[in-house]
């Protein structure tokens, strides 16, 4: 696996990152939330219990990008990880949708991309590792127009990854390859938020891209 002994992933994100974690830095036993990040440090820690790597999860809630931006020197900079895991977009697009009275509340491409550039310009050199995951919505129909939406910014995500020299990892694929098998609801009741199911696909797609192995 790519992260080293003694190595420390920040996981920053909304709140499928979130997932219910501890304020104001979660980390450790029973802080981590319910969702992927819990996941992923489970399976780390159970696979590789010598490297002792730290996990982090520094998901918001609610956030866009502009909210990334502006917790960052806290929630990423201060924590002075060696890998960073980014995901973030969901926000940006479903404010287009959910609600119309307030079209300020979106993040459309243009600022999606620029504002997303900076920070990762800002904080790579800094790193050992990066990894960019997709937003997605869990919706197998690609002409439905959020789920449209969201692959422009995933497709914004990729450009990221291939500028900066970072781990991709396209979350969006890996739900369309479940929803082979299932609909949409048995990963999450309206699409974006996870169960145990879904927090499991998007799991294993980040440990898949950093190596990991049994």
């Amino acid at each position: 696996m790519k992260i080293g002994a003694k190595q420390k992933l920040v996981m920053i994100g909304d709140s499928i990152t979130d997932a219910g974690r501890a304020r104001p830095i979660a980390e450790g036993h029973g802080q981590l939330g319910n969702g992927y990040v819990a996941m992923v440090d489970a399976l780390i820690g159970a696979a590789y219990p010598d490297r002792l790597i730290r996990v982090v999860n520094v998901g918001t809630s609610g956030n866009t990008v502009r909210d990334l931006k502006n917790r960052w020197q806290t929630d990423v900079v201060e924590q002075k990880p060696d890998w960073l895991s980014i995901m973030i977009g969901t926000n940006d697009v479903w404010r287009q949708f959910d609600c119309p009275k307030f079209p300020e509340w979106a993040v459309h491409p243009e600022e999606y991309e620029k504002t997303y550039d900076e920070l990762l310009t800002a904080t790579k050199p800094s790193l050992k590792g990066l990894v960019l995951l997709t937003p997605f919505y869990i919706e197998p129909n690609k002409a439905e127009p959020m789920r449209a939406r969201m692959d422009q910014y995933g497709a914004v995500v990729k450009k990221l990854a291939t500028k900066h020299d970072a781990i991709f990892v396209d979350t969006q694929a890996a739900y369309d390859k479940a929803l082979g098998s299932l609909y949409p609801g048995a990963f999450a009741g309206d699409r974006v938020h996870p169960n145990a199911h879904g927090s499991g696909v998007l799991a294993l797609a980040f440990l898949k891209a950093v190596g990991f192995s049994l």
